[in-house]
């Protein structure tokens, strides 16, 4: 594997620095077979680091509540009030479901070894991770094994966090109109068949978009590209909601948008700065540019909202401080501050244009603009990334210099972007038709008149 090619992963703080310089005297030896004798019992000796390991914990929490409360609010907050609780369901039942699933066979789909396309079933209910539950492990084998100072038991668990934060950012695109056993069983399939062969292709060492030598430091394919091409296909396949042009669609409950919002932003610190793997350089330099890209986009969404449309909204100025930490999320640990401040502004005019103008343009109700503020900044964040990327920050010990924006990078990230686009736009068609046989995808127009709540969980908000 050429050198640049594991700057596309995260780069974790590598323990096996720290066995090599243990093993020096045997890596002196001239047999090879004795210097890699040594090199595997060193790393063998190898301890966790509990400052690592006690950021990831941190950062998993942080993650996982930006879906439950986070996303669920933020949803629940836009959509009217016959169907807030139908709405909170939905996320709260995919991260039920998604933890279920990636503990079966998910994660090891995703991270098993298994070739360029798919990881294997060699992690299968988690097998062989319980055993090594006190020490560091190492991803994948041969030159592009990336070791790990922190056990394997966070790092599938702080991964689990993407894994249902992805699926539930679907939701918004379908919101008040899909079935719940529909959005159940897409939710397991799509798991499977997308989100998982996506995650392996891009931050497994044997992925081929990890080979390539793009870069997505927190989920920029993986998450926002991925969910918000889903949605985008979902909202066309499912059609516009019943009423959508007569009837008041205005949300009910904007203040807990509000504090939806607050939380995502929160969390979104676990998702970036989580992505270090340390609690180190790499890791603050994720943080601020994070807290710099949110703050831009929010004020060049709420401007451009109120050049256009006369005045500043609070929906406006919350989905823009998302739209940036979208942006921002492939780019975290890559860019420095006066870069992410650009990406931050092309984001949030960009979210805006794809909230308002192209959705209206095209057609097609994306309901919460899953795809106008997900899948369109999540591509900013993508290319832009291959323009901005500090080649120090991405430094390794195989590429000191790192990975530097350019034309070049700029290529790859966007031959990765179309890759991943194409593929769930295809794989997610397919699979909900799978879904609309076996199930049936829409409500009743009946049922949607009368509100998810009472029709589908027959429980009534106030």
């Amino acid at each position: 594997m050429r050198p640049h090619m594991r700057a596309g992963l995260r780069h974790w703080a590598m323990a096996a620095v720290a066995a090599a310089l243990a093993a020096g005297p045997a890596l002196a030896q001239d047999t090879p077979g004795a210097a890699a004798e040594a090199a595997a019992a060193a790393a063998a000796e190898a301890v966790v680091n509990t400052g690592d390991t006690a950021w990831m914990m941190t950062s998993t929490a942080l993650v996982l509540m930006m879906t439950v409360p986070g996303l669920s609010l933020f949803y629940a907050g836009m959509v009217r009030k016959k169907n807030i609780l139908g709405t909170l369901m939905q996320s709260f039942t995919i991260t039920a479901v998604a933890t279920v699933v990636w503990m079966l066979v998910g994660y090891s789909l995703a991270f098993g070894e298994g070739g360029a396309y798919v990881g294997d079933l060699s992690k299968l209910l988690l097998r062989g991770v319980a055993e090594n539950w006190d020490k560091p492990f190492t991803l994948g084998s041969g030159e592009s094994a990336v070791a790990f100072t922190i056990p394997e038991t966070v790092f599938l668990m702080f991964q689990m966090t993407f894994a249902i934060i992805t699926p539930a950012l679907i939701t918004g695109a379908f919101a008040e109109r899909m079935k719940f056993s529909a959005m159940v069983l897409f939710t397991i399939l799509w798991l499977l068949v997308v989100y998982c062969p996506v995650a392996h292709w891009v931050w497994h060492p044997n992925g081929w978009i990890f080979a390539l030598g793009a870069l997505d430091f927190a989920g920029g394919t993986v998450v926002h590209i991925n969910a918000g091409v889903a949605g985008l296909v979902a909202a066309v396949v499912l059609g516009r909601r019943v009423g959508l042009g007569h009837d008041n669609m205005a949300p009910f409950n904007l203040a807990l948008a509000v504090i939806g919002a607050s939380l995502l932003w929160v969390g979104w610190f676990g998702f970036n700065a989580g992505s270090a793997g340390s609690a180190g350089g790499r890791a603050g330099m994720a943080m601020l540019v994070t807290q710099v890209a949110a703050g831009v986009a929010a004020l060049a969404w709420v401007f451009a909202e109120w050049a256009v449309k006369g005045k500043p909204s609070v929906l406006g100025a919350i989905s823009g401080a998302v739209a940036g930490l979208v942006a921002i999320t492939p780019a975290a640990g890559f860019v420095l501050p006066v870069p992410a401040l650009i990406i931050g502004v092309v984001a949030g005019l960009t979210g805006f244009w794809g909230a308002t103008a192209l959705k209206h343009w095209c057609g097609y109700d994306d309901s919460l603009d899953a795809f106008g503020v997900h899948g369109l900044c999540g591509i900013v964040g993508a290319l832009l990334t291959g323009v901005f990327a500090y080649g120090p920050l991405s430094a390794t010990p195989a590429l000191p210099e790192g990975v530097s924006g350019g034309m070049g990078q700029f290529i790859i990230q966007l031959y990765a972007t179309v890759a991943v686009f194409v593929f769930t736009a295809v794989a997610t068609w397919i699979l909900l038709k799978i879904v609309d046989v076996i199930v049936g995808l829409r409500v009743t127009e009946e049922e949607e008149r009368e509100g998810l709540d009472v029709s589908l969980h027959g429980e009534r908000l106030g």
